[in-house]
């Protein structure tokens, strides 16, 4: 069974709704440039305060700065770190050394062949890899949430060659996912779009993903 972590969660009740459907990870998206579930770093900490063992909490962050970045997981409460933005050298160790029982997942934005070298590179650093579909490039930056798939070819040699486990974003949904499954064969799914109807997550096209997933 693959591992799916459902993003964007937006509520207590929404957390429910996805654990109910065997979610193993939530994700719960802090202030962005752009992009869909951003809810106050007050709603993180109340709804990761109720998430149970052994589901994980994931705040999405687009911060670079290291101090900031512990600064907001002391506040927020999560027992695991998305960073979604890429973070200067050495942050990761700097991370790693305040917070040791927090998992550190580095998100790679798939455009090209620098990617696979990128990702390789990082996950040697970090406990998990994400390949999303953004582009921190833009004057507006995009670091998630696009709902655009992007070249699983290069996504399926970035799980061969990475240190970490490698998580699957971007466009997935219930009808291309046992495809993206095939092709990349990656440890887990990310989902976020895929799954919800005018923002809120859709119990129907949660259970429609997770069925196409279980195969």
């Amino acid at each position: 069974m693959q591992r799916v972590k459902v993003c964007c969660i937006g509520s207590s009740e929404e957390a429910a709704l996805a654990i109910r459907y065997g979610a193993s990870a939530l994700g719960l998206v802090s202030e962005m440039p752009s992009g869909p579930g951003v809810i106050s770093e007050a709603e993180i900490a109340e709804i990761a305060a109720r998430i149970p063992p052994p589901i994980a909490s994931v705040l999405l962050t687009s911060r670079t700065d290291p101090a900031e970045i512990i600064a907001q997981q002391r506040r927020c409460g999560v027992n695991a770190l998305q960073l979604c933005d890429r973070l200067p050298r050495g942050a990761h160790q700097t991370i790693r050394r305040a917070l040791p029982g927090v998992s550190l997942i580095q998100v790679v934005h798939v455009k090209g062949a620098a990617s696979v070298e990128e990702a390789q590179t990082l996950s040697r650093e970090v406990d998990a890899i994400l390949l999303d579909s953004g582009n921190p490039s833009l004057r507006v930056k995009e670091l998630g949430g696009t709902g655009r798939t992007h070249d699983w070819s290069l996504s399926a040699e970035i799980v061969k060659r990475s240190h970490a486990p490698v998580f699957l974003a971007g466009g997935l949904n219930a009808e291309n996912v046992r495809q993206a499954i095939a092709q990349v064969q990656p440890f887990g799914l990310d989902i976020c779009t895929g799954v919800r109807t005018a923002g809120a997550l859709d119990e129907a096209r949660l259970v429609a993903f997770m069925e196409a997933v279980g195969g």
